[in-house]
């Protein structure tokens, strides 16, 4: 299962830059498309579908839904829901949009875009810095994401991380691999010793976390600590003696040249 986290928390959106007008054939064919998505998140976790009910020669309306694969039904329809709200409010009008929250993601437009691969990059997120070596075990989770022909929500873990992914499922075994490729090498390239990524392209995402303590070994981190407080300690003390050494040697110099006849 991800990461604790709100499914309804907003990551992007996108809006076309052209619009249609209120009342127009194209908004008949929106408002059919968005209501049946919507009805449809009460029992599916995917579905894309098609809208042409205004009148004929108008363009139809092209959409589709997908919920993250760890989610019940109930928190899929409550997902879409809140995808539904925030398109109304960011995307107003707009003849095609898409928007991504942490438990779904839901597009329309005009153009026919489903079962098209798309590994564009839309949103790219990296946590601290662990200041800790766990690239290796980082990239063993991640690559428990790809190849071998898994369905669409994949699961990987190694030591304390922890990541997950999840294609559009417009998309076939072999597009899922490739954008499931694509945006764990962005990860790997873009989030270092980051306890945390994640990584949003035009048809699937990559995520991973760090448990516990987030991957720093905070015990060794004192110890490194302590080892650096000992060694400054340990500078200042002779520092120290070599200064009184040096100011000893000083003032017997400064006494037998005050003195010459007492040697």
């Amino acid at each position: 299962m991800a990461a604790a986290q709100d499914t309804a928390a907003f990551i992007y959106a996108g809006c076309s830059q052209t619009s249609y007008s209120p009342g127009s054939p194209y908004q008949l064919n929106v408002d059919s498309l968005l209501s049946s998505l919507t009805a449809a998140a009460t029992s599916s976790f995917y579905i894309n579908l098609t809208s042409s009910a205004s009148a004929a020669g108008s363009l139809p309306t092209f959409g589709l839904f997908q919920c993250r694969g760890d989610l019940q039904s109930r928190e899929c329809s409550a997902c879409i829901r809140s995808a539904l709200s925030k398109l109304s409010s960011l995307c107003p009008f707009a003849a095609g949009a898409a928007v991504q929250l942490a438990g779904c993601f839901l597009r329309y437009g005009n153009d026919a875009f489903v079962g098209k691969p798309d590994a564009t990059v839309i949103y790219k997120k990296c946590g601290a810095s662990s200041g800790s070596g766990q690239i290796g075990i980082r990239d063993a989770a991640l690559s428990g994401l790809t190849g071998g022909g898994f369905g669409g929500y994949r699961a990987g873990a190694s030591g304390y991380v922890q990541a997950v992914a999840q294609c559009v499922g417009d998309q076939t075994a072999k597009q899922c691999d490739d954008c499931v490729g694509a945006a764990v090498a962005q990860l790997k390239a873009a989030c270092g010793y980051a306890v945390s990524g994640e990584a949003y392209l035009g048809k699937c995402f990559a995520r991973f976390w760090c448990n516990g303590n987030g991957g720093v070994d905070i015990e060794a981190d004192n110890h490194h600590h302590d080892n650096d407080e000992t060694g400054r300690t340990a500078a200042i003390i002779i520092g120290l003696i070599a200064g009184v050494a040096l100011l000893i040697l000083f003032l017997s110099f400064v006494r037998k040249a005050g003195n010459p006849d007492k040697d």
